[in-house]
């Protein structure tokens, strides 16, 4: 179908929006304004599709755009910070589920070799990524059950479906038509299941920015079933940065994607309860004895993690931050890139409370000067900074990279209890000599806290 020159100027228009928007993307201080970009490119795609060839009249188009803008806006006004990964995770999902009905939609007519295999590739890798972030939206919410998705047999069970799902593919290219679709579909969505729902929770990040990747790679494949050249480039942008963010995800873990998604926890030797981690070596402390061990300390490290989206306490520790830097002391940030429950977790938390993005230090330069820091405060953070990475070749987080505050002067963590994070095992860094733990929920404990630096 030819295009007139207006819609191949839109459709121009939309790719380099597309394009400028993740470029914006690329950093905190651009970050809003790439955001709407992107937005804008999408508006002008989806409109600019459903205009060629008069596929839909116009006030059909505006009704469209009237309730995708009225849920989006609903989504944005209601759901909480903390509900934000499960909200990116269902997102994926949505946008799998598109990818499948719309390549579905169109397979009898895909008259072109091309088409009808890039029909079952959407079909395919539409149905994973829906399934597979509906199993991560589950684990996200903490749902128990969940883990009990993944059916028997393990890896060999994944590679079985792999397999059928691939031949269900060829059954569709060789002209199975819509059951042989539909086949794909039904196989791809126990895939997904078979994927995701053994992956540990402390792997969720890798796991949602995989998918989303996923989620890319089925648009663009739906774009050659429909011939859209706009799908095809907004899908492999996606697809690629999504992968790319994947990479980056495993690099800071020390985790191979193959490892991420077939590993299992490290299994040999005995794991010490908490009993024994912490049993006579924990050392309580209170909101007024945190305040003086900060009177004397010059630089401060904050360590953010999950417990502190939980608690909604962002903007009390900017107030703390604030206050310590109107007395003298340097007051930093350290971002480890897993810390929360998806990419960038932390920094969208710290953005959101005005804290400057200059006080935001990557886990490798906190690190390199980790002895220098007077004082490190742990808030809701457990498996990102548990020494146990670095000293027990058996423990589950064995090898990957944490930031290393208990070689800190002075460690003060803020937490509701001892439980574990989502690794599920003891931290010994609560236990060591210079730690102090101060219980309690997150933001009432940095409010206390506040007060007693103020009156101190």
């Amino acid at each position: 179908m030819s295009l007139s020159p207006l819609e191949i100027l839109l459709s121009l228009a939309a790719a380099v929006l597309f394009i400028l928007g993740i470029r914006g993307m690329t950093h905190p201080r651009t970050a809003v304004r790439g955001n709407l970009l992107g937005a804008l490119g999408m508006l002008l795609a989806v409109v600019t599709a459903l205009s060629i060839g008069d596929v839909m009249r116009w006030e059909w188009i505006a009704v469209g755009l009237a309730v995708g803008a009225v849920g989006g806006a609903v989504l944005a006004l209601r759901v909480p910070m903390t509900a934000m990964p499960e909200m990116v995770a269902a997102l994926n999902g949505f946008g799998g589920a598109a990818s499948l009905l719309v390549a579905g939609a169109f397979v009898g007519d895909s008259s072109t070799p091309v088409a009808t295999f890039a029909a079952a590739a959407s079909g395919l890798i539409g149905a994973v990524t829906l399934s597979g972030s509906g199993v991560a939206f589950l684990k996200l919410r903490e749902v128990r059950w969940a883990d009990r998705l993944a059916p028997p047999g393990g890896v060999a069970t994944t590679a079985v479906l792999l397999a059928v799902g691939l031949a269900a593919g060829g059954w569709l290219v060789a002209g199975g038509g819509e059951p042989a679709y539909w086949a794909i579909v039904a196989i791809g969505l126990l895939l997904g299941v078979a994927l995701t729902a053994p992956i540990g929770g402390a792997d969720m990040p890798v796991v949602i920015s995989l998918l989303n990747s996923y989620s890319g790679v089925a648009a663009a494949a739906t774009g050659f079933v429909l011939a859209n050249t706009l799908l095809i480039v907004a899908g492999s942008l996606v697809g690629a940065s999504g992968l790319i963010l994947t990479r980056i995800m495993c690099v800071a873990m020390n985790r191979s994607l193959a490892n991420v998604l077939f590993g299992r926890m490290a299994s040999g030797g005995a794991r010490a309860d908490a009993d024994e981690v912490y049993g006579g070596k924990v050392k309580a402390t209170s909101s007024v004895e945190v305040a003086m061990l900060l009177e004397d300390a010059r630089r401060v490290l904050v360590v953010p993690g999950y417990g502190l989206a939980v608690a909604q306490a962002q903007h009390v520790v900017r107030d703390l931050a604030n206050l310590l830097e109107s007395r003298g002391a340097t007051v930093e940030f350290g971002i480890h890139p897993v810390a929360g429950r998806m990419p960038g977790h932390m920094n969208v938390l710290l953005a959101e409370a005005d804290v400057p993005y200059a006080k935001l230090k990557e886990m490798d330069e906190v690190n390199a000067e980790i002895g220098e820091i007077d004082l490190a405060l742990v808030i809701g953070a457990n498996d990102v900074v548990n020494p146990e990475a670095r000293t027990d070749p058996q423990s589950p987080i064995a090898g990957m990279p944490v930031i290393d505050v208990d070689k800190a002067r002075t460690v003060v963590v803020v937490k509701r209890s001892l439980s574990p994070g989502f690794a599920g095992i003891p931290n010994p860094l609560f236990a060591a000599d210079n730690c102090l733990m101060l219980f309690g929920d997150g933001k009432k404990a940095l409010v206390e806290l506040v007060a007693a630096v103020k009156e101190g």
